[in-house]
């Protein structure tokens, strides 16, 4: 049986994921041998700058996949308004009656309304979610995810640990395999909507993470604000671009993992692009489940030329530093096809040495780079024919170059004319014929049946039949042999199928004409498409129901999101409270006595379980925290350990070390930042409290009632919320009841990013290990327009990139005590003790004020504003509370 024949139950291989911005990649991508695509709707979908997809164009998408055993999954995945559940719960139904074969999803709330209102919708959760271990993915399994799109920062010796310990769940692991790489960790990286009002959570990153920036470093002052600042010595400029990732050389080990799907990226890339790709894995795939697999460099050559920022390996095996980082450039590198020999001036012309055999046409685009100065670098499409010489390739260009200068092919009109060819008519290796067994059956009146039984990829068996009009007749003399027969019968030219087991029951005496049989069989064919699409999509009883529960969601909702409604008063036990985060005791301390009635705790140092100073380093932050409780209970205040924002199995390891000692010390409460890590406390300490900080990115009441599925006692709201949205979100949870304690940042510089990038390892060979790596001074990064934006380097090695301007809302406080929310928080991690106990106090005094007649605070807040400024760093920004996010 060949292999288009084959049925993916006899195949052990990943299933190849390709994306889709544009109708014309959709059909390259299925083309070129994808078993499933990924694309998006004009709404609700992560790219919107891509051309993306109107609702009849996903229809038509879904239709013509499935007419050929090709999946399709549709993103939903960013974070949704209060004001947006409506339309998110009908666009669900759409795609249900569509045959979406699954939604990626981020926002958790949507997973809740699917399970809800579609139950029969399959639910992929987004690498938005930062899923990043085990314990994430059985919190996704609990909420009816389906498969997890794992964080592209773990390596493959994590994922397989991940996937050996949720077996059980049944929940498919799927990584990305080749593409573009974010710099933070996905779904918590805020930059581009700090910066421009882009929202990477809503689908509009502008990437600033492709800009220049220069790194600085600084002693600090009594606030802990950079002083004597100065640059440090660097050639790159592009501190925070990766490569590209491209992991063709692995594909073998890949295949040999538990992992079910490699996805590429790409909805922002062209046909071409897509075709080239996607061809270059499929044949990768076979070839590894073949056993036959060796890596080409002339394939390799294709890959640089469709696109490349250089290629990584990426964390998935295990490449850092420069490695991973292409810090000199952020744009397509192409291939390096020679050196300039030399330039003559008056002819306008050079002559290249070829470093490789290369075939140039008019329309290639070509790169003149100097080596150690990439900024100069220039290109320009060739317009006329090259003269091969025994010197070299003579060319006409448009300006003078330097000899040395290396020469880079960045489009080849070659390869996009084999790119175009593979979507017109793929090559047969390309083909992944959906499997029919055929039984044709001839009666004794001459009657042609044809029945099957169509084997679509992933998904259950479908019958056909078609009973056709065709009676053979007696032969006069040469009748049609049963060989004859079977073999018009087995053709399936230009149809999506293939004939995997064919059953002739004939003796071979009859005849018809052949034109007859070949109508017969297309008749047959074009019925089982029919049929195969069909069967993709819900049965007539399942759509009603789930447009009656719909209907009654819709019915119901308005009501809970009316601005007429009034918010129930507050009690008295309810009143405003304020949280700091604070890194050090002596923060602790200064935010206590300042009259911070809950003190988030992330103290510097984690205490991790390896490298020959773990147990003493576990004694200390153990001792720290100790001093906190008791000086918090001390003061009738509330400690709550906080936990870092990635939480890998280091860090659970840790966690599950340290915490039980803590609270059988007294600690009654941890906060955490992915769902992750509230699964796996809820697993140490079952009861224990928690609070969940930004990262948990909550955007509407739906999200915070299913993290109350935990024992939540407090959530801070996303700092992308204006303070209409937060009254709204206010509004909807507390009419169908009371909820956690809901709370807003307020004053600090937003963590905007965290990476596995080591940003000192720039400068500073980086050893990796815990404690190796102290912030001993002020760092940042500066970029074009001179904002700097501070950065902290954890044990861990990450870097996290904080805002240029503090978050300052003290001047908000009425409005939010009005909004009902229940506390405010501040961040005075980075920042020394008087820092923490300064603000602290201003807000304290901004609460006080707000209990007063409100003609009475404008110029008394004005005032506290001032204090705000005396102090902050980088000055300071309302940030989205009052502008709101840009959504064109």
């Amino acid at each position: 049986m060949s292999r288009n024949a084959m049925s993916p139950q006899q195949r052990k291989i990943p299933e190849l994921l390709a994306p889709a911005g544009s109708m014309g990649a959709f059909r390259a991508a299925v083309a070129a041998g994808a078993d499933a695509v990924y694309l998006s709707g004009k709404q609700f979908g992560a790219r919107k700058f891509a051309q993306n997809f109107s609702d009849e164009e996903i229809r038509e998408a879904i239709a013509y996949a499935h007419a050929r055993g090709v999946r399709v999954y549709v993103t939903v995945n960013i974070l949704i308004h209060d004001r947006e559940i409506p339309g998110v719960a009908k666009y669900l139904v759409q795609l249900y009656a569509m045959g979406a074969d699954a939604v990626l999803v981020q926002d958790p709330a949507v997973a809740v309304l699917a399970r809800e209102i579609v139950p029969g919708l399959v639910l992929h959760a987004s690498t938005q979610l930062t899923i990043h271990n085990a314990d994430g993915v059985r919190w996704a399994h609990g909420l009816g995810f389906s498969r997890v799109v794992l964080a592209r920062e773990l390596p493959l010796s994590e994922i397989v640990q991940i996937a050996r310990e949720t077996e059980d769940t049944g929940v498919g692991l799927e990584v990305f395999a080749h593409g573009a790489l974010c710099y933070s960790y996905s779904g918590q990286c805020l930059l581009s909507s700090v910066i421009g009002g882009r929202s990477g959570n809503r689908g509009m990153c502008a990437q600033p993470c492709r800009k220049k920036y220069s790194l600085v470093a600084a002693d600090v002052e009594k606030y802990g604000r950079p002083t004597g600042l100065h640059d440090m010595p660097l050639q790159e400029q592009y501190l925070l671009s990766p490569k590209d990732l491209c992991t063709y050389r692995e594909i073998p080990r890949l295949v040999n993992s538990p992992v079910v799907s490699l996805k590429i990226e790409g909805r922002m890339k062209s046909p071409e692009y897509v075709a080239i790709v996607v061809s270059t894995y499929r044949r990768a795939l076979d070839a590894a489940a073949a056993g036959t697999f060796v890596p080409d460099k002339a394939v390799e050559r294709d890959l640089m030329l469709a696109f490349n920022r250089e290629f990584t390996r990426g964390y998935l095996f295990g490449d850092r530093n420069e490695k991973l980082m292409g810090r000199d450039r952020p744009d397509n590198r192409g291939l390096r096809i020679g050196t300039v020999t030399r330039y003559d001036r008056l002819r306008g012309t050079v002559t290249i040495s070829p470093s490789q055999p290369v075939t140039l046409h008019p329309g290639d685009g070509l790169l003149f780079s100097l080596p150690n100065h990439p900024a100069a670098a220039w290109g320009y499409a060739l317009n006329s024919e090259p003269d091969v010489q025994k010197e070299g390739i003579v060319l006409v260009i448009p300006r003078p170059v330097l000899e040395g200068a290396q020469v880079f092919l960045t489009s080849s009109q070659d390869l996009a004319a084999r790119a175009r060819q593979i979507t017109a008519q793929a090559p047969a290796d390309l083909r992944h014929p959906v499997p029919v067994d055929m039984v044709a059956s001839v009666a004794a009146d001459g009657h042609l049946t044809l029945a099957g039984t169509i084997h679509p990829r992933g998904k259950e068996p479908v019958t056909v039949e078609n009973t056709s009009d065709l009676y053979l007749v007696p032969a006069r003399s040469r009748p049609l042999l049963k060989e004859q027969l079977a073999a018009q019968l087995a053709k399936t030219g230009g149809t999506p199928f293939g004939i995997a087991d064919l059953t002739l029951l004939y003796d071979g005496t009859l005849f018809t004409p052949v034109s007859g049989i070949n109508r017969v069989r297309r008749e047959f064919f074009a019925r089982a498409e029919e049929i195969l699409v069909t069967a993709s999509r819900p049965r007539p009883e399942d759509m009603k129901a789930a447009e009656q529960r719909l209907g009654r969601f819709i019915a119901k909702y308005p009501a809970s999101s009316s601005h007429s409604t009034p918010i129930p008063q507050k009690t008295p036990d309810r009143r405003m409270s304020i949280c700091l985060f604070a890194d050090s005791y002596e923060s602790v301390d200064a935010g206590i006595r300042a009259g911070a009635e809950t003190i988030c705790f992330e103290p510097c140092g984690f205490p991790y379980p390896k490298g020959k100073d773990a147990d003493a380093e576990k004694a200390r932050v153990e001792v720290v925290i100790r001093s906190a409780l008791e000086t918090c209970r001390a003061h009738n205040s509330h400690l709550v350990w906080k936990l870092p924002r990635i939480t890998r199995q280091a860090e659970i390891d840790a966690i599950r070390s340290l915490l039980p000692r803590l609270h059988a010390a007294g600690l009654g409460e941890c906060m955490v930042e992915n769902p992750g890590t509230a699964f796996a406390v809820a697993a140490i300490i079952p009861g224990l409290t928690l609070a969940g900080s930004c990262a948990l990115n909550i955007f509407n009441a739906e999200t915070v009632r299913v993290f109350t599925r935990l024992p939540f006692r407090m959530l801070l709201l996303s700092p992308e919320l204006t303070g209409s949205e937060i009254a709204e979100l206010v509004r909807a949870l507390r009419l169908k009841g009371d909820g956690p304690k809901l709370a807003v940042f307020v004053q600090g510089n937003i963590e905007t990013m965290v990476t596995e990038d080591c940003l000192r390892a720039v400068i500073n060979k980086c050893r990796r290990t815990s404690g190796s790596c102290k912030n001993t001074r002020w760092l940042g990064i500066r970029d074009e327009t001179g904002h700097l934006f501070p950065v902290r380097i954890d044990d861990a090695c990450r870097s996290h990139i904080f805002n240029a301007a503090e978050t300052c809302l003290v001047d908000a406080v009425p409005e939010l005590v009005q909004s009902g929310v229940d506390a405010i928080a501040i961040d005075a991690r980075g920042r020394p003790a008087a820092y923490a106990g300064e603000m602290v106090r201003i807000y304290r005094d901004a609460i006080t004020l707000a209990a007063q007649k409100p003609d009475a605070q404008v110029r008394d807040f004005a005032a506290l504003k001032e204090r705000v400024k005396a102090i902050a760093l980088g000055g300071i920004t309302a940030g989205h509370y009052t502008r709101g996010l840009k959504e064109e």
